[in-house]
């Protein structure tokens, strides 16, 4: 399982625990290494190795991991740098479960390159993960990458001769001297699957899936995701009761955590609106930094929520997650945070089950219309809104899962910045068409 540091956080290393063979090396100035060997094979759990290095970006990494880990494969995220820990885009940190150098030995299923840069560079100049991906394809097995990864680290190996590919929009010059470049959002030709960008990267790994364990099983698992309908499309909100949302320059954003919140959505949420410019501070509602996320990516907040509690905030927004509703629920903290932020008329915000089950139990919804996720929409009092995608109600936003978590840090975002900015945003993140 990956461990996420967001931010200068403490280093911490969390070994994988997938039915791979692991031979550990300890070293007391290094954090724990091992090797992988094992064999793609129809009796066990998928193998999959998803690259990381400094500059990868997180949405793109953690989508695609956590979309593959639903239907059960063992996930391997593997450092191209000299120690797991890589420095991921827009203040995260990524620490993998092992070294690419240490999967030399390893048959994989599909290996999966997220974007990002320098990340996508550091991919190229890697000659250990150059050597694996260049095996994968000659021994014609599934690899694939989106963003700047299909033209900077692919098309550079040599391993899109002769097929279409495609890519993030800015790289499709360099895409056209080495690959039939087109622009579907997400495009397959044999055993290659490239793809554009942040906004496709849900596509993507729904196409990985496919591939993997064929149509049936890949609607089994984008259904529960609340896929956009129409990718591409502009998004839209629905708002009722339209407020100002104000802040000082710059917004104070705090995102809670906690063991079984949803990684999808907190990176996403954190993601976006720290492109946006957001002052987002990510607090642990447990007694520790680390939290084991609802995939097995564990994250550790910038701070606990003890600290966090002392500041003032122009937002709190709240992942989803079954686990980490539930955790959120019963912290009185954070109840009380939420409380005052809905009293002072200053905006809050949930998505997926908190909605349901942190905002509606604790009269954090009286008299505002919400959405939530589809099986926890039961649990509202007032279910008139539900249907739609993303709801403000004055000071409050709410949305329904991992699949509305960009279309959420979007709208976010316009309240505080304009929609022409959240436009622009959206555009660059691939979520609407360029």
């Amino acid at each position: 399982m990956a461990v996420l540091h967001l931010r200068h956080l403490t280093h911490h290393s969390l070994l994988s625990t997938s039915k791979l063979h692991h031979h550990f090396r300890f070293s007391p100035l290094k954090s724990p290494r091992f090797s992988c060997s094992a064999s793609a094979s129809s009796t066990m759990a998928k193998q999959v190795l998803v690259p990381i290095a400094n500059g990868t970006e997180p949405m793109e990494a953690v989508i695609t991991i956590d979309v593959i880990r639903r239907l059960g494969a063992d996930v391997t995220v593997a450092s191209v740098e000299k120690e797991l820990r890589v420095d991921a885009c827009h203040g995260v940190k990524i620490v993998a479960d092992a070294l690419v150098a240490d999967c030399k030995n390893t048959v994989f299923d599909l290996i999966a390159l997220p974007g990002g840069m320098p990340g996508a560079s550091n991919f190229k100049d890697c000659g250990a993960l150059e050597s694996l991906v260049k095996k994968q394809a000659a021994d014609g097995r599934l690899y694939a990458a989106v963003c700047a990864s299909p033209a900077v680290a692919l098309g550079s190996w040599g391993l899109l001769k002769g097929l279409k590919a495609t890519c993030y929009p800015s790289f499709m010059e360099q895409l056209q001297s080495c690959a039939t470049a087109v622009e579907s959002r997400v495009q397959q030709d044999g055993k290659v699957v490239t793809s554009r960008g942040p906004g496709t990267t849900m596509e993507f790994a729904v196409t990985l899936v496919e591939q993997l364990y064929g149509k049936e099983k890949a609607d089994e698992v984008s259904g529960p995701l609340v896929m956009r309908p129409n990718h591409g499309d502009e998004y839209t909100i629905t708002e009722l009761n339209p407020l100002e949302w104000k802040c000082n320059n710059v917004p104070q954003v705090l995102v809670p955590i906690a063991d079984g919140s949803e990684e999808m959505e907190a990176v996403m949420i954190i993601d976006i609106l720290r492109r946006a410019k957001a002052n987002v501070v990510v607090a642990s509602v447990g007694d520790n930094l680390e939290i084991l996320a609802s995939r097995k990516v564990k994250l550790v907040a910038d701070m606990l929520l003890d600290e966090a509690a002392k500041l003032t905030y122009d937002l709190v927004v709240l992942p989803g997650g079954l686990g980490g509703a539930q955790a959120f629920a019963k912290s009185d903290k954070l109840v009380n945070l939420l409380k005052k932020q809905a009293e002072s008329n200053k905006p809050y915000g949930a998505i997926c089950a908190s909605p349901a089950l942190v905002l509606e139990p604790h009269g954090l919804l009286k008299g505002k219309k919400a959405t939530a996720y589809p099986a926890m929409c039961d649990k509202l009092s007032d279910q008139s809104h539900i249907d739609n995608r993303v709801v403000v109600d004055g000071n409050l936003i709410t949305s329904r899962g991992p699949g509305t978590s960009m279309e959420f840090a979007l709208g976010i975002v316009e309240k505080f910045f304009g929609r022409p900015k959240a436009l622009e945003l959206a555009k660059g993140l691939l979520v609407v068409r360029q």
